[in-house]
């Protein structure tokens, strides 16, 4: 490589970097007066020019915010809903996508295709039939609608995702299973599911997220406090105090964040592995 060459490549990867430092540092500002906030005194909040650290730093925001409204009950309201749904969604979607990716038939293509085009149909085209359907089963006002649906697979995504990731799995593992007399079960529980460990951390994390952050879903389907989460609390929050405790709602909101940070960190090795190796093999 000339002198020449390696100069170009200098200024391109300078360039490269320099944007994303650029793109980064837009992304993470929000988030910092978001936790900066959540430290200050409220008549630090407003002040010209911007004060980024708070003088002195105080834990009072956390207390309050805390107490204000019952958010310990709609962290334990999400916790649950969260856990469940997210539980139901890896089980029935791995099961799905093992068999769209182990069982050949002449409709499974085109069955495939279909559950595919689903992520194409709006959200807002079932919420109606789905509300009605949930009303008659007396389900409103429960963490049922928000749960059971999840054990039906219902993320095509997630199916996708996973199927593309089992079919990397070597095709002599499955035969070599069928002549120790494996069972189709038996085999994705204990040679399908410990090699897929990427995949699975993946769809975990995507589903913990969305279910987490669900508002419109809690929002349609819980109508009573007990039963609020903490989307709906933040909304509610902000809605009846305002901009009147903008501490106290930045340091719930970051309270609220913090589970979601805790799950991304621990499971990010595994995320990014499982995101770079699915879809090697179509």
């Amino acid at each position: 490589m000339g002198i020449q060459s390696k100069r170009k490549k200098i200024i391109g990867d300078t360039i490269r970097y320099g944007l994303m430092i650029i793109v980064g540092i837009m992304f993470i500002l929000p988030f910092a007066w978001l936790v900066s906030t959540s430290f200050k005194q409220p008549a630090q909040i407003y002040e010209i020019p911007l004060r980024w650290l708070p003088d002195p730093p105080t834990l009072k925001n956390f207390i309050q915010g805390w107490t204000i409204l019952p958010f310990g009950r709609y962290f334990a309201n999400t916790t649950i809903i969260t856990v469940l749904g997210t539980l139901g969604t890896v089980f029935s979607c791995s099961l799905v996508a093992y068999g769209f990716a182990k069982f050949r038939s002449k409709l499974s293509n085109m069955m495939f295709i279909l559950v595919i085009s689903t992520m194409m149909l709006p959200a807002q085209v079932t919420m109606i039939p789905t509300y009605m359907m949930f009303s008659k089963l007396h389900w409103v006002d429960t963490f049922l609608p928000l749960i059971v649906p999840q054990w039906f697979a219902v993320g095509a995504f997630y199916i996708f995702l996973l199927r593309q990731f089992f079919k990397t799995i070597p095709k002599e593992l499955d035969d070599a299973a069928l002549i120790d007399g494996c069972g189709s079960f038996r085999y994705f529980w204990q040679v399908i599911v410990p090699l897929s460990k990427p995949a699975m951390l993946t769809v975990t994390v995507f589903a913990i997220i969305n279910n987490w952050n669900d508002f419109m879903g809690q929002l349609i389907y819980l109508n009573s406090d007990v039963n609020y989460t903490v989307a709906i609390g933040l909304s509610f929050f902000n809605s009846k105090y305002g901009t009147q405790q903008m501490s106290l709602l930045m340091a719930v909101s970051f309270l609220s964040m913090l589970p979601l940070l805790f799950v991304f960190f621990f499971a990010q090795k595994y995320f990014v592995q499982g995101i770079t190796t699915t879809g090697i093999k179509g």
